[in-house]
Protein backbone atom coordinates (compact mmCIF):
# COMPACT_ATOMS: atom_id res chain seq x y z
CA UNK A 1 0.00 0.00 0.00
CA UNK A 2 2.41 2.47 1.24
CA UNK A 3 4.45 1.69 -2.74
CA UNK A 4 1.41 2.60 -4.08
CA UNK A 5 0.26 5.79 -2.42
CA UNK A 6 3.88 6.96 -2.70
CA UNK A 7 4.57 6.21 -6.79
CA UNK A 8 0.69 7.89 -7.41
CA UNK A 9 1.85 11.09 -5.09
CA UNK A 10 4.95 11.27 -6.94
CA UNK A 11 3.43 11.46 -10.00
CA UNK A 12 0.58 13.73 -9.52
CA UNK A 13 3.30 16.14 -8.14
CA UNK A 14 4.47 16.31 -11.56
CA UNK A 15 1.42 16.98 -13.91
CA UNK A 16 -1.43 19.76 -13.84
CA UNK A 17 -4.31 16.99 -13.48
CA UNK A 18 -4.20 13.38 -12.06
CA UNK A 19 -7.00 12.20 -14.88
CA UNK A 20 -3.16 12.39 -17.10
CA UNK A 21 -1.38 9.45 -14.89
CA UNK A 22 -1.71 6.11 -16.44
CA UNK A 23 -1.65 3.22 -14.26
CA UNK A 24 -0.72 1.92 -12.21
CA UNK A 25 0.47 -0.71 -14.81
CA UNK A 26 0.66 -4.45 -14.52
CA UNK A 27 4.10 -5.46 -12.71
CA UNK A 28 4.79 -7.79 -9.63
CA UNK A 29 7.86 -5.58 -8.40
CA UNK A 30 7.03 -2.38 -8.93
CA UNK A 31 4.20 0.21 -8.35
CA UNK A 32 4.38 1.59 -12.07
CA UNK A 33 2.36 5.32 -13.56
CA UNK A 34 2.98 6.38 -16.64
CA UNK A 35 2.10 10.59 -17.96
CA UNK A 36 3.16 12.94 -20.08
CA UNK A 37 5.53 15.79 -19.47
CA UNK A 38 5.96 19.20 -21.43
CA UNK A 39 9.37 18.80 -23.75
CA UNK A 40 12.73 20.01 -22.45
CA UNK A 41 13.47 22.20 -25.61
CA UNK A 42 10.43 24.56 -25.04
CA UNK A 43 8.70 23.20 -27.87
CA UNK A 44 5.32 22.32 -26.32
CA UNK A 45 5.90 18.89 -27.45
CA UNK A 46 5.00 16.19 -25.00
CA UNK A 47 6.87 13.28 -23.86
CA UNK A 48 5.58 9.98 -22.02
CA UNK A 49 7.50 9.26 -18.58
CA UNK A 50 6.96 6.56 -16.30
CA UNK A 51 8.09 6.12 -12.57
CA UNK A 52 7.80 3.56 -10.14
CA UNK A 53 8.58 2.24 -6.38
CA UNK A 54 9.35 -1.02 -5.21
CA UNK A 55 6.10 -3.04 -3.43
CA UNK A 56 7.25 -3.86 -0.30
CA UNK A 57 7.15 -7.04 1.61
CA UNK A 58 7.91 -9.27 -2.11
CA UNK A 59 9.80 -12.18 -1.90
CA UNK A 60 12.75 -11.56 -3.79
CA UNK A 61 13.52 -14.53 -6.19
CA UNK A 62 16.92 -13.47 -7.74
CA UNK A 63 20.34 -12.11 -7.27
CA UNK A 64 19.94 -7.92 -7.33
CA UNK A 65 23.44 -7.73 -8.54
CA UNK A 66 23.75 -3.71 -9.04
CA UNK A 67 22.04 -1.60 -6.37
CA UNK A 68 20.60 0.84 -8.89
CA UNK A 69 18.43 -0.29 -12.16
CA UNK A 70 18.61 4.28 -12.64
CA UNK A 71 22.42 4.61 -12.81
CA UNK A 72 22.66 1.21 -14.46
CA UNK A 73 20.67 2.81 -17.31
CA UNK A 74 22.46 5.60 -17.17
CA UNK A 75 25.73 4.21 -17.87
CA UNK A 76 24.48 2.31 -20.66
CA UNK A 77 22.93 5.83 -22.84
CA UNK A 78 25.27 5.57 -26.45
CA UNK A 79 26.05 1.90 -25.47
CA UNK A 80 23.21 0.19 -26.21
CA UNK A 81 20.54 0.74 -28.58
CA UNK A 82 16.83 1.35 -27.59
CA UNK A 83 16.79 1.80 -23.96
CA UNK A 84 14.75 3.83 -21.70
CA UNK A 85 16.47 7.09 -20.99
CA UNK A 86 16.26 8.19 -17.14
CA UNK A 87 15.93 11.45 -15.74
CA UNK A 88 14.40 13.38 -12.52
CA UNK A 89 12.19 16.03 -11.92
CA UNK A 90 11.22 17.52 -8.40
CA UNK A 91 13.22 14.39 -6.75
CA UNK A 92 11.33 11.93 -8.58
CA UNK A 93 13.38 9.29 -10.74
CA UNK A 94 11.45 8.68 -14.11
CA UNK A 95 12.36 6.65 -16.67
CA UNK A 96 11.19 7.13 -20.21
CA UNK A 97 8.03 5.36 -21.38
CA UNK A 98 8.27 3.31 -23.87
CA UNK A 99 5.18 3.48 -26.19
CA UNK A 100 4.15 0.36 -28.05
CA UNK A 101 2.96 -3.19 -27.20
CA UNK A 102 5.33 -6.15 -26.21
CA UNK A 103 6.10 -8.81 -27.63
CA UNK A 104 3.66 -11.19 -25.57
CA UNK A 105 1.18 -8.82 -27.65
CA UNK A 106 2.52 -9.71 -31.33
CA UNK A 107 4.37 -12.55 -30.70
CA UNK A 108 2.76 -14.68 -28.04
CA UNK A 109 4.72 -18.43 -27.19
CA UNK A 110 4.58 -20.61 -30.39
CA UNK A 111 4.62 -17.85 -32.39
CA UNK A 112 8.62 -17.07 -34.34
CA UNK A 113 10.03 -14.02 -34.38
CA UNK A 114 9.91 -11.73 -37.35
CA UNK A 115 13.29 -11.68 -39.20
CA UNK A 116 13.35 -8.04 -38.41
CA UNK A 117 13.06 -8.15 -34.53
CA UNK A 118 15.57 -11.53 -34.51
CA UNK A 119 18.26 -9.14 -36.20
CA UNK A 120 17.70 -6.68 -33.45
CA UNK A 121 18.18 -9.20 -30.72
CA UNK A 122 21.11 -10.15 -32.30
CA UNK A 123 22.27 -6.39 -31.71
CA UNK A 124 21.09 -6.43 -28.56
CA UNK A 125 23.17 -9.63 -27.46
CA UNK A 126 26.32 -8.50 -29.24
CA UNK A 127 26.03 -4.59 -27.39
CA UNK A 128 25.73 -6.24 -23.83
CA UNK A 129 29.11 -9.03 -24.79
CA UNK A 130 30.80 -5.59 -25.81
CA UNK A 131 30.67 -4.24 -22.23
CA UNK A 132 33.08 -6.26 -20.04
CA UNK A 133 32.68 -7.15 -16.59
CA UNK A 134 34.95 -3.87 -15.84
CA UNK A 135 33.84 -1.40 -17.81
CA UNK A 136 29.91 -0.95 -17.18
CA UNK A 137 31.42 1.81 -14.90
CA UNK A 138 29.45 1.47 -11.75
CA UNK A 139 29.92 -0.86 -8.60
CA UNK A 140 28.14 -4.18 -8.29
CA UNK A 141 27.98 -7.33 -6.22
CA UNK A 142 31.54 -8.76 -7.55
CA UNK A 143 32.73 -11.53 -5.52
CA UNK A 144 33.52 -14.34 -8.89
CA UNK A 145 36.38 -13.73 -10.86
CA UNK A 146 36.04 -12.28 -14.34
CA UNK A 147 35.89 -15.75 -16.52
CA UNK A 148 34.72 -17.92 -13.79
CA UNK A 149 31.57 -19.52 -15.34
CA UNK A 150 31.78 -22.23 -12.87
CA UNK A 151 32.06 -19.72 -10.49
CA UNK A 152 28.65 -17.93 -11.18
CA UNK A 153 26.70 -20.38 -12.34
CA UNK A 154 27.75 -21.62 -8.01
CA UNK A 155 26.53 -18.69 -7.07
CA UNK A 156 23.58 -18.48 -8.61
CA UNK A 157 22.62 -22.02 -7.51
CA UNK A 158 23.50 -20.39 -4.23
CA UNK A 159 21.61 -18.10 -3.80
CA UNK A 160 18.50 -20.11 -4.86
CA UNK A 161 19.60 -22.50 -2.13
CA UNK A 162 19.87 -20.28 0.80
CA UNK A 163 17.42 -17.35 -0.27
CA UNK A 164 14.89 -18.92 -1.92
CA UNK A 165 14.37 -22.73 -0.87
CA UNK A 166 15.91 -23.11 2.34
CA UNK A 167 14.52 -18.97 3.43
CA UNK A 168 11.05 -20.55 2.28
CA UNK A 169 10.87 -24.26 3.64
CA UNK A 170 9.20 -23.06 6.76
CA UNK A 171 6.14 -21.77 5.14
CA UNK A 172 6.38 -24.14 1.84
CA UNK A 173 7.85 -27.07 2.31
CA UNK A 174 5.06 -29.11 2.92
CA UNK A 175 3.44 -27.78 -0.30
CA UNK A 176 6.56 -28.76 -2.16
CA UNK A 177 6.90 -31.95 -0.71
CA UNK A 178 3.51 -32.49 -1.95
CA UNK A 179 3.93 -31.86 -4.87
CA UNK A 180 6.93 -34.29 -4.94
CA UNK A 181 9.84 -31.70 -5.09
CA UNK A 182 12.83 -33.35 -3.80
CA UNK A 183 15.41 -31.39 -1.63
CA UNK A 184 18.90 -32.75 -3.18
CA UNK A 185 18.01 -31.19 -6.79
CA UNK A 186 20.41 -28.11 -6.60
CA UNK A 187 23.23 -30.14 -5.38
CA UNK A 188 22.81 -32.10 -8.54
CA UNK A 189 23.29 -29.00 -10.54
CA UNK A 190 26.19 -27.93 -8.32
CA UNK A 191 28.57 -31.05 -9.64
CA UNK A 192 27.57 -30.03 -13.16
CA UNK A 193 28.51 -26.60 -12.57
CA UNK A 194 32.00 -27.18 -11.63
CA UNK A 195 32.50 -28.55 -15.50
CA UNK A 196 31.88 -25.03 -17.29
CA UNK A 197 33.44 -23.66 -19.73
CA UNK A 198 35.52 -20.03 -18.94
CA UNK A 199 34.15 -17.32 -20.62
CA UNK A 200 34.64 -13.84 -20.32
CA UNK A 201 32.39 -12.03 -18.66
CA UNK A 202 30.01 -9.10 -19.95
CA UNK A 203 27.01 -7.00 -19.10
CA UNK A 204 24.10 -9.94 -18.82
CA UNK A 205 20.41 -8.35 -18.76
CA UNK A 206 18.98 -11.13 -17.00
CA UNK A 207 15.53 -11.26 -17.89
CA UNK A 208 15.01 -10.68 -21.80
CA UNK A 209 11.22 -12.03 -22.08
CA UNK A 210 8.11 -10.94 -24.07
CA UNK A 211 7.34 -8.44 -21.46
CA UNK A 212 10.72 -6.64 -20.96
CA UNK A 213 10.92 -6.46 -25.15
CA UNK A 214 8.51 -3.21 -26.24
CA UNK A 215 7.57 -3.63 -30.02
CA UNK A 216 7.29 0.32 -30.79
CA UNK A 217 5.20 2.06 -33.66
CA UNK A 218 8.06 1.80 -35.94
CA UNK A 219 8.20 -1.85 -35.18
CA UNK A 220 11.68 -1.34 -33.32
CA UNK A 221 12.36 -3.55 -30.38
CA UNK A 222 13.56 -1.85 -26.90
CA UNK A 223 14.67 -3.07 -24.13
CA UNK A 224 13.27 -2.72 -20.42
CA UNK A 225 13.58 -3.43 -16.68
CA UNK A 226 16.88 -3.80 -16.19
CA UNK A 227 17.08 -4.38 -12.46
CA UNK A 228 18.02 -8.02 -13.00
CA UNK A 229 21.16 -7.17 -14.56
CA UNK A 230 24.42 -8.63 -13.73
CA UNK A 231 28.29 -8.88 -14.70
CA UNK A 232 28.82 -12.45 -16.08
CA UNK A 233 29.25 -15.21 -18.11
CA UNK A 234 26.86 -14.30 -21.39
CA UNK A 235 25.92 -17.77 -22.01
CA UNK A 236 23.61 -16.85 -18.70
CA UNK A 237 21.50 -14.64 -21.05
CA UNK A 238 21.29 -16.89 -23.74
CA UNK A 239 19.27 -19.88 -21.35
CA UNK A 240 17.29 -17.48 -19.44
CA UNK A 241 15.88 -15.79 -22.71
CA UNK A 242 15.38 -19.19 -24.06
CA UNK A 243 13.58 -20.87 -20.82
CA UNK A 244 11.28 -17.74 -20.72
CA UNK A 245 10.63 -17.42 -24.29
CA UNK A 246 9.32 -21.10 -24.58
CA UNK A 247 10.34 -21.01 -28.48
CA UNK A 248 9.66 -23.78 -30.70
CA UNK A 249 12.38 -26.16 -30.77
CA UNK A 250 14.00 -24.74 -34.15
CA UNK A 251 13.00 -21.36 -33.36
CA UNK A 252 15.14 -21.63 -30.42
CA UNK A 253 17.76 -23.44 -32.44
CA UNK A 254 17.15 -20.69 -35.13
CA UNK A 255 17.87 -17.43 -31.71
CA UNK A 256 21.00 -19.69 -30.13
CA UNK A 257 22.86 -19.53 -33.50
CA UNK A 258 21.93 -15.80 -34.10
CA UNK A 259 23.43 -15.44 -30.23
CA UNK A 260 26.57 -17.41 -30.97
CA UNK A 261 27.16 -15.39 -34.23
CA UNK A 262 26.69 -11.80 -32.60
CA UNK A 263 28.66 -12.52 -29.39
CA UNK A 264 31.64 -13.84 -31.71
CA UNK A 265 31.39 -11.19 -33.89
CA UNK A 266 32.04 -8.67 -30.68
CA UNK A 267 34.10 -10.73 -28.27
CA UNK A 268 35.94 -13.73 -29.18
CA UNK A 269 35.35 -16.78 -27.24
CA UNK A 270 32.36 -15.40 -25.60
CA UNK A 271 30.62 -18.67 -26.69
CA UNK A 272 33.11 -20.93 -25.99
CA UNK A 273 31.67 -24.46 -25.10
CA UNK A 274 28.17 -23.19 -25.13
CA UNK A 275 26.67 -26.07 -26.75
CA UNK A 276 27.67 -28.17 -24.27
CA UNK A 277 27.02 -25.56 -21.01
CA UNK A 278 23.73 -24.29 -22.63
CA UNK A 279 21.69 -27.74 -21.14
CA UNK A 280 23.13 -26.86 -17.23
CA UNK A 281 22.56 -23.45 -17.47
CA UNK A 282 18.78 -24.55 -18.73
CA UNK A 283 18.92 -26.85 -16.06
CA UNK A 284 19.64 -24.23 -13.51
CA UNK A 285 16.34 -21.54 -15.05
CA UNK A 286 13.86 -24.75 -14.79
CA UNK A 287 14.97 -25.63 -11.07
CA UNK A 288 14.88 -22.06 -10.46
CA UNK A 289 10.92 -21.98 -11.69
CA UNK A 290 9.84 -24.25 -9.38
CA UNK A 291 10.28 -22.63 -6.27
CA UNK A 292 9.40 -19.43 -7.70
CA UNK A 293 6.15 -20.10 -9.24
CA UNK A 294 5.02 -22.89 -6.96
CA UNK A 295 5.76 -20.09 -4.26
CA UNK A 296 3.91 -16.99 -6.21
CA UNK A 297 0.87 -19.41 -7.21
CA UNK A 298 0.47 -19.54 -3.24
CA UNK A 299 0.86 -15.96 -2.47
CA UNK A 300 -1.57 -15.36 -5.38
CA UNK A 301 -4.07 -17.41 -3.47
CA UNK A 302 -3.71 -15.40 -0.11
CA UNK A 303 -4.84 -11.93 1.26
CA UNK A 304 -6.32 -9.86 -2.12
CA UNK A 305 -5.24 -12.86 -4.65
CA UNK A 306 -8.11 -13.84 -7.11
CA UNK A 307 -9.89 -16.70 -4.91
CA UNK A 308 -10.31 -15.12 -1.91
CA UNK A 309 -12.84 -12.37 -2.44
CA UNK A 310 -15.73 -12.61 0.15
CA UNK A 311 -14.74 -16.06 1.56
CA UNK A 312 -14.48 -17.38 -1.64
CA UNK A 313 -12.25 -20.87 -1.25
CA UNK A 314 -8.33 -20.74 -2.16
CA UNK A 315 -8.44 -23.16 -5.17
CA UNK A 316 -5.79 -22.92 -7.30
CA UNK A 317 -7.33 -21.97 -10.90
CA UNK A 318 -7.56 -24.99 -13.80
CA UNK A 319 -5.19 -22.41 -15.77
CA UNK A 320 -2.81 -22.19 -13.06
CA UNK A 321 -2.58 -25.94 -12.10
CA UNK A 322 -1.79 -26.42 -15.51
CA UNK A 323 1.48 -24.07 -15.84
CA UNK A 324 2.68 -25.25 -12.65
CA UNK A 325 2.32 -29.03 -13.72
CA UNK A 326 4.34 -27.81 -16.82
CA UNK A 327 6.88 -26.16 -14.72
CA UNK A 328 7.31 -29.49 -12.67
CA UNK A 329 7.33 -31.56 -15.82
CA UNK A 330 10.30 -29.23 -17.28
CA UNK A 331 12.43 -29.48 -13.95
CA UNK A 332 11.62 -33.07 -13.03
CA UNK A 333 14.54 -34.34 -14.42
CA UNK A 334 17.16 -32.38 -12.82
CA UNK A 335 15.48 -32.38 -9.29
CA UNK A 336 15.04 -36.16 -9.45
CA UNK A 337 11.77 -36.38 -9.43
CA UNK A 338 9.80 -39.70 -9.06
CA UNK A 339 6.54 -38.80 -10.71
CA UNK A 340 5.05 -35.61 -11.91
CA UNK A 341 1.62 -34.63 -10.32
CA UNK A 342 -1.38 -34.46 -12.19
CA UNK A 343 -3.10 -31.24 -12.78
CA UNK A 344 -5.91 -32.31 -10.21
CA UNK A 345 -3.70 -33.70 -7.35
CA UNK A 346 -1.78 -29.79 -7.82
CA UNK A 347 -4.70 -28.41 -7.29
CA UNK A 348 -5.01 -30.63 -4.21
CA UNK A 349 -1.78 -30.00 -2.89
CA UNK A 350 -2.93 -26.00 -2.64
CA UNK A 351 -5.76 -26.63 -0.91
CA UNK A 352 -4.12 -29.15 1.39
CA UNK A 353 -2.09 -26.41 2.42
CA UNK A 354 -4.04 -23.74 2.83
CA UNK A 355 -6.15 -26.23 5.14
CA UNK A 356 -3.17 -27.06 7.02
CA UNK A 357 -1.79 -23.16 7.21
CA UNK A 358 -4.20 -20.93 7.74
CA UNK A 359 -1.78 -18.80 10.02
CA UNK A 360 0.71 -19.00 7.61
CA UNK A 361 -0.99 -18.51 4.42
CA UNK A 362 -2.78 -15.45 5.91
CA UNK A 363 0.26 -14.00 6.70
CA UNK A 364 1.88 -14.49 3.27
Amino acid sequence: MAAAVAARAGAAALVPDESLLVGPLNGYHHETYAFPLPADDGSGAQTWWKCRYPRAGLLRFDLRWFTSEQALLAALQGRVTRIPVVAERAGVPLYSFIEGRTLGETCPPGAPLTERHLGQLGVLFGELVSIGADGIGIDGAGGVRAGDSAAFLSRLIGFTEHHVRRRHLPRYGALLAELGVPGGGLDRLRGEARGLTPRPFTLVHGDLHRENLVVDARGDLWTIDWELAMAGDPLYDLATHLHLMRYPRREGERVAEVWRDAVEGVRSGSSAGWERDLPVLLKYKRVQSVYTDVIRAALALGPGGPGTDKGAERRLPARESGRIREVLAAAAVPLGMARVPTSRQIRTAYENWFESHPHIAAAS
